[in-house]
């Protein structure tokens, strides 16, 4: 593993544990040339995922891509980054699980609102705005009255 620091190509592994969601394993190290520490994570190499968009384009699978999105729902809320990332992960868990190699992005939109709706509905709504392109008051005014007769 290269040092961030001063480039040198070797380190030793101080310490070594899973994450919280036992799916990488965190490795602290140490230098062998300028005995600067850092954190490396370690992941299983995935199967490649394609998304189909909604013009029949296909493009690699980007985690960043949902994460930004629900990042930007989630602008000025009481949400934390880690619950954010923890959508995204899940997310990502169950398009993985669903072993299929090509998913349309449709498909995942609507998992992202499902999980932003239980998480919060502002930003669910937020999203629901981007994503069903609300063209007017009317438009959202059903996707808020629909919510609201959820509860």
């Amino acid at each position: 593993m290269k040092c961030p620091f001063c480039g040198f190509e070797e380190s030793k592994v101080i310490d070594s544990r899973p994450t919280d969601d036992n799916s990488t394993i965190r490795r602290r190290r140490e230098c062998l040339k300028c005995r600067k520490r850092f954190t490396t994570y370690e992941k299983l190499e995935s199967i490649s995922l394609v998304v189909i968009k909604k013009d029949q384009s296909r493009q690699p699978y980007d985690r960043n891509k949902i994460l930004k999105g629900i990042i930007t729902a989630c602008e000025k809320r009481p949400i934390s980054l880690l619950q954010m990332e923890k959508v995204a992960d899940d997310i990502e868990s169950e398009l993985y699980q669903s072993m299929e190699r090509e998913i349309e992005s449709t498909k995942i939109g609507e998992r992202v609102m499902d999980k932003l709706k239980n998480l919060d509905e502002v930003a669910y709504v937020r999203f629901a705005s981007v994503y069903k392109r609300f063209e007017d008051i009317h438009t959202f005014m059903e996707e808020l009255k629909g919510l609201i007769d959820e509860k």
